[in-house]
């Protein structure tokens, strides 16, 4: 548990951060969980009114303001549109490791997070039987999307239409790596993420590819542990620092110019959550985070800047796919990353890019979120999947594994026939041709 010194240092940083809000309502407009409750605690505004008294709340009715506070996609949508500029996933951040640090974690979180997720050996360990026996549990559901359903009444998998883990992650397709700098000149590091390594391990396959045709050293150490994300969703501190100290040794072992990530939710955690919660004791610690946290892009990003793409032009009479592309929160409106990923998709003239409307509404996902209030979480899913179907594509496009899984069970469980692809998948196939 979190000392009496952290939580009195982020109790300080909340009451600095919440005097900023003017209480004007602007979230409102543009938060996707109000839009569906149309509940003033719901939004922005209203959970940082409650946080103005965490102090008296916390010691009246804690599990109260826990739960207003989980309640929440930590979307950014409030933040990137907030006119005074208030940091509302920080605070929404820091205000849940205070209450976690005063409450405690319950016994289920304290198993997942302390027990598994902050292992990485163990944790992959259980997903790989997790994958030995899914089989059992599980049938198809949709072929073209890759989807399977519970084959049993289950109250965690419900109704959902879901993917499988991969019957290989990719950390068993490829231990690691530490290749020369190619004709870019440039080395990166390679973090896959969880949701990549052990759901899409295709998508990871690509990047490998992708770099070594553009002449990109890659270094990719063994063991890479979970972002941290979960944990920190959770107000989880002593995970999240245990995961961040862990991930910064096994990149320690080798000099690279950029770290990059072909998820959006991870590549914002490194760069803006790991420098905002890192283990503030430690200045050695702070200092090392910092410095990879400036070196962190998303892999569309990465490839538009600093290698630039392919662009040969092919036969015109090729009649293209329809594509629309899904901005992911996490990319767009915490990291201002937008443009790249389109730039990949139009590379590859075998594709057309059609704009859905709407294109950087949150996907509902929301991590846990989703599994605490799946209800909601699938009706904001199914707005996306209008937006979708309106574009007239027959691929969706999206830079976040776990938006893909959104998108696929919102998909799969309407019956549409759109396919769900990362950029990079698209880009590969390009540049296969060449």
């Amino acid at each position: 548990m979190p000392g009496i010194r952290e939580l009195t240092t982020l109790m300080q940083e909340l009451q600095d951060q919440l005097a900023v809000c003017m209480r004007c309502g602007m979230c409102q407009a543009v938060c996707p969980l109000f839009a569906e409750t149309g509940l003033e605690s719901d939004v922005a505004r209203g959970k940082l009114a409650l946080l103005d008294g965490l102090v008296q709340e916390m010691f009246k009715n804690p599990k109260g303001v826990y739960e207003r506070l989980n309640k929440c996609l930590l979307c950014g949508s409030c933040a990137a549109n907030c006119p005074s500029g208030v940091n509302v996933m920080e605070i929404f951040i820091k205000a849940r490791a205070i209450l976690t640090g005063f409450m405690g974690l319950s016994h289920v979180k304290k198993v997942i997070l302390r027990g598994v997720l902050s292992q990485p050996d163990i944790f992959d360990r259980m997903v790989e039987w997790g994958s030995k026996f899914q089989k059992i549990f599980t049938q198809p559901a949709s072929e073209l999307i890759g989807t399977s359903r519970a084959r049993f009444v289950s109250p965690l998998l419900g109704n959902r239409h879901f993917k499988r883990l991969a019957p290989v992650p990719f950390h068993h397709m490829i231990p690691s790596l530490n290749t020369d700098r190619g004709h870019s000149g440039i080395k990166v590091a390679f973090y896959a993420g969880c949701l990549i390594d052990k759901i899409f391990p295709h998508v990871a396959r690509d990047v490998i590819d992708v770099l070594n045709h553009h002449g990109v050293g890659i270094f990719m150490p063994e063991g890479q542990g979970c972002c941290g994300i979960p944990a920190i969703s959770s107000g989880d501190t002593v995970t999240f620092n245990s995961l961040v100290r862990h991930n910064l040794e096994i990149f320690d072992a080798e000099k690279f110019d950029y770290l990059v990530t072909s998820c959006a939710t991870c590549t914002s955690t490194i760069k803006e959550i790991w420098p905002m919660m890192a283990d503030k004791d430690s200045g050695y610690v702070r200092t090392r985070v910092e410095k990879i946290a400036q070196k962190t892009l998303d892999i569309n990003q990465f490839l538009v800047s600093k290698t630039g793409l392919e662009n040969v032009k092919f036969d015109d009479h090729v009649d293209p796919v329809n594509v629309t592309y899904h901005d992911p929160c996490h990319l767009k409106k915490s990291l201002g990353v937008f443009a790249e990923p389109r730039s990949l998709i139009k590379a590859n003239p075998g594709y057309r890019l059609q704009e859905m409307p709407e294109s950087d509404r949150c996907c509902g996902l929301g991590g846990s979120f989703n599994l605490q209030y799946y209800e909601l979480s699938a009706n904001i899913g199914k707005l996306k999947m209008s937006n979708i179907k309106a574009s007239g594509c027959q691929v969706v496009a999206t830079g976040c594994p776990a938006c893909m899984l959104q998108i696929s069970d919102m998909l799969s469980k309407s019956g549409d026939k759109v396919i769900v692809k990362h950029p990079i998948e698209i880009y590969k196939e390009f540049i296969k041709n060449l």
